[in-house]
């Protein structure tokens, strides 16, 4: 679809003029994909990039990869109101999978003619707010992309959509050579569909050459080349899927505090089980944050004034920087009750383990209480002394004062431990006791007066 032709000059480098209207519809999806095999190659291999392909050679890791790119016959393009009186002159689908496994639709249309602002923006708005309507041929579009990837799970629209519009022949000469009124209510049709303002981005406006404004969901960028047109369609790719890696984290957020809260366990190893399944899906939380959202929010891919004009714009009006700070803390406070709930484990086993060797410690004691008076008993008894008579029972009378001298200091011992057991459970008082009298808080002084 190279219809866009680049203007000689250095301050020019990025300009170019386009014929027929482009636009292109990004799509969130939800659902999960097995890798692409065979591969489609980068973005960059099938893609002009331009000037700006250096940049993302060196980012290929970190990119969204095409694992289905295919023409579309416009006739098979249908939405649920039709194109809106709008002449479609080719149609193309992308499906892109980041490192992380998430996943964008982009619909490339072009069309013939003159695009009215009026009917482009009821196209936009059906390609939005009705893409679950859209169908290729009689069947719906995500059935026919299911069937042509074979996902691991279902495929479904994701809540988040971006439309970009690059205008051509008469809306492109009408948006760069109307005067500012004019020029504001057209783009405003188009962006919000005349109900608000748009945002036109710093740096991104070169009178009577190029134009670009925007809002949450649609912008508009007139006047640019096509490798500008598809750097700012990745720039848009990145903030269209960090957002939905956002709500998805934050929804995965709130599964783990639920499922921290709701859990119970009978052992400490179902207790550790239990644990480690909420680290491990707090760990993929984290990694969601930091290669699936704080990898697109930064000028680091495309470093050129152009593409981090608009991606600083556009990153401003979807809130992404504060919704990623905010889950963020939401993922930091889950590891802490995590951690907090693992150290508790620790100290209940610890004190489990404290109480076990202590009955041991008190069984040896009994045990070794109870053996050694029938082992003196025993070794009197069998000592040959004038005083042990071979005919008489071990239980005579006249053996008593050598079962007293066995017993009674051991009954004594027990008894004086007994004792003291009692008094040191009933003792009272803090078990951090104050080294030093609290200082008093010293009153309020009165304002002083004038």
């Amino acid at each position: 679809m190279n219809t866009a032709t680049t203007s000689g000059g250095t301050t020019e480098l990025d300009s170019g003029t386009r014929r027929s209207t482009r636009v292109l519809v990004l799509f969130s999806l939800s659902g999960a994909l097995d890798p692409p095999a065979p591969s489609l190659g980068s973005l960059v291999d099938r893609f002009d990039f331009g000037r700006f392909a250096l940049h993302l050679k060196s980012s290929e890791a970190v990119l969204p990869v095409p694992v289905l790119v295919q023409d579309v016959a416009p006739e098979e393009l249908r939405l649920p109101h039709g194109h809106h009186g709008l002449a479609l002159a080719s149609a193309e689908f992308a499906v892109l999978a980041t490192p992380r496994g998430d996943i964008t639709l982009i619909l490339d249309c072009e069309f013939a003619g003159r695009t009215a602002p009026n009917a482009l923006s009821a196209w936009l708005a059906d390609t939005c707010f009705d893409r679950d309507h859209i169908t290729l041929g009689d069947r719906p579009l995500l059935d026919v992309l299911g069937q042509r990837l074979a996902p691991r799970e279902p495929l479904a629209f994701g809540q988040n959509v971006h439309q970009l519009v690059f205008p051509g022949g008469e809306l492109r000469e009408e948006l760069l050579g109307a005067d500012a009124a004019r020029q504001s209510l057209v783009l405003n049709e188009i962006v919000y569909r005349g109900r608000m303002a748009t945002s036109q981005p710093p740096n991104l406006r070169n009178h009577g050459t190029t134009l670009s404004a925007h809002g949450r969901g649609v912008s508009v960028h007139v006047g640019w080349a096509e490798h500008v047109e598809n750097g700012l369609t990745l720039v848009a790719i990145g903030m269209v899927s960090a957002l939905a890696v956002l709500q998805r984290t934050r929804l995965a957020a709130f599964e783990t505090m639920r499922a921290n809260e709701q859990a119970s366990a009978s052992s400490p190893y179902e207790i550790r089980s239990l644990i480690s399944q909420l680290s491990a899906g707090v760990n993929e939380l984290q990694l969601d944050l930091a290669f699936g959202v704080e990898a697109y929010v930064d000028s680091l891919l495309i470093p050129e004034m152009v593409m981090e004009s608009f991606q600083s714009s556009l990153r401003d009006a979807l809130g992404i920087r504060d919704s990623l700070d905010n889950s963020a803390r939401m993922v930091e406070r889950l590891t802490s009750v995590i951690s907090a709930r693992s150290a508790a484990l620790d100290a209940e086993l610890s004190e489990r383990d404290d109480r076990r060797d202590r009955t041991v410690s008190v069984l040896v004691a009994i045990a070794t209480l109870i053996a050694l008076p029938p082992t003196l008993l025993l070794a009197f008894f069998g000592a040959n002394a004038t005083t042990v008579n071979a005919h008489r029972s071990i239980f005579d009378a006249r053996y008593l004062p050598a079962y007293l001298l066995a017993w009674v200091p051991f009954l004594v011992l027990a008894l004086i431990g007994y004792v003291r057991i009692i008094r040191t459970g009933r003792r009272s008082g803090s078990l951090l006791a104050q080294t030093a009298p609290t200082a008093p808080v010293p009153a309020q002084r009165p304002p002083s007066g004038g």
